[in-house]
């Protein structure tokens, strides 16, 4: 680090977190309140809430195909607008800031332009900024494709990477990412009252959690604050600035004292299951379903294959996201003349719920125990998969609330 030789923090607000001008004033007065702990800040923050789904829908409307480059340039405006605006309120109550957009940084990233991913991140730009004395206010979910020059946006989630990535460039002691929520949960809270928000979670949990459908974080955040060791807290920016909770810290498993056998209990609702029937049982057949759903990015979750009843085919089954669906649905129908399947059944009804923890690794009958309670509430199980630290298992839809608070009791999170 050069210049100032003060620690590093990175904070970064969501949408809901920075609505209104109004919120984006209580936004700065979280700012102050670090600066005045003797912090060098640097501040990512989205679009306002719902500007970028507006930005967007005039892409579709501007152009049914349109140039992916052009579609960044438009819905990168978003977080433009923001980072403008706290700057101008963090002046307005005495404090130096300056906003800079994700090619000023540079965020470098590489040529996937809507889902690009991050190259690096030169910190001269904003060790000068600190040098200055100056508060730094990061357009996120954006960067540049240096060969080209050209604005690349990170997909969806995209501020929360970019936060982790600046913490990682420029030595931050740690990464706030502050939501509307004031940690991570044992579970969803809406389902399960009695669900507790955590102190610490182990950073593989934090992954298992927000792939499986804790919406808290963005998946490549949690892997990049794996990668590069980034402490990482979740808080809420609705806690009031002066005395704020300390939130969920995400961290290394050896940062946890007591780990206990299950962590959380995670749900998707977002899952389509497609069976196939009565295919022969030879080699080559998985490879022939598989890699063209691949090749069409589509991705596969759980799979189960078992023997049909004439003992000579197989049935298979597997989930993929209900976005995907149609497409799978069509890349199969390609796909049939060379698996040799006669029939495809498909269901959308369906969801996934995980039960996750680093405790597992070491405790025997963690999953007898779930498929047991399951059944006990006569909840059927079409599919499962697991790890080292998680169990997933795929039943009907109507069932998720009922098998989630089920579970949530079975391993003791409703108690303190």
């Amino acid at each position: 680090m050069s210049g100032s030789s003060r620690p590093r923090l990175v904070m970064k607000f969501g949408g809901t977190s920075v609505a209104t001008v109004e919120r984006i004033r209580i936004v700065a007065k979280h700012v102050k309140r670090e600066i005045e702990a003797g912090y060098d800040v640097a501040v990512v923050v989205s679009a306002m809430s719902g500007k970028t789904n507006e930005l967007v829908a005039w892409c579709n409307e501007a152009a049914g195909l349109y140039d992916q480059r052009e579609y960044d340039t438009v819905v990168a405006s978003g977080e433009q607008v923001t980072s403008g605006l706290l700057a101008m309120v963090l002046s307005g109550i005495g404090i130096k800031a300056r906003s800079w957009q994700g090619w000023q940084v540079p965020i470098e990233t590489n040529e996937a332009h809507g889902s690009a991913r991050i190259s690096g991140i030169p910190s001269t730009n904003l060790d000068e900024g600190f040098s200055r004395g100056e508060v730094a206010v990061i357009a996120g979910f954006q960067g540049v494709e240096p060969k080209s020059g050209r604005i690349a946006t990170l997909g969806r989630g995209g501020s929360d990477t970019s936060a982790v990535a600046v913490a990682a460039a420029i030595g931050a002691e740690r990464c706030d990412i502050y939501t509307d929520v004031d940690g991570v949960y044992t579970t969803d809270p809406r389902i399960v009252p009695k669900a507790r928000r955590m102190d610490r979670i182990a950073f593989e949990e934090m992954l298992e959690m927000a792939s499986l459908g804790a919406k808290v974080l963005q998946v490549r955040s949690v892997e990049l604050a794996m990668v590069h060791k980034v402490k990482t807290y979740v808080r809420s920016s609705f806690d009031d600035p002066a005395n704020p909770n300390p939130g969920t810290l995400i961290c290394d498993e050896e940062d946890i004292v007591e780990q206990q056998v299950v962590t959380g209990i995670a749900y998707s609702k977002d899952e389509a299951q497609i069976t196939l029937r009565h295919v022969p049982d030879k080699p080559g057949v998985a490879a022939a379903v598989f890699v063209p759903l691949a090749e069409a990015n589509i991705n596969v979750d759980m799979i189960v294959q078992n023997i049909s009843e004439d003992g000579k085919s197989t049935d298979m089954t597997f989930t993929v996201p209900q976005a995907e669906f149609q497409r799978a649905r069509d890349v199969i129908d390609k796909a049939r003349a060379v698996v040799g399947c006669d029939i495809v059944e498909a269901a959308t009804d369906v969801a996934k719920v995980s039960v996750i923890g680093i405790g597992m690794r070491s405790h025997a009958g963690v999953a007898a125990s779930c498929f047991q309670a399951l059944a006990s509430r006569s909840i059927n199980i079409r599919a499962i998969t697991t790890s080292e630290i998680k169990i997933s298992v795929l039943i009907d839809a109507a069932y998720t609330e009922l098998a989630v608070r089920t579970l949530h009791s079975l391993y003791g999170l409703d108690k303190a």
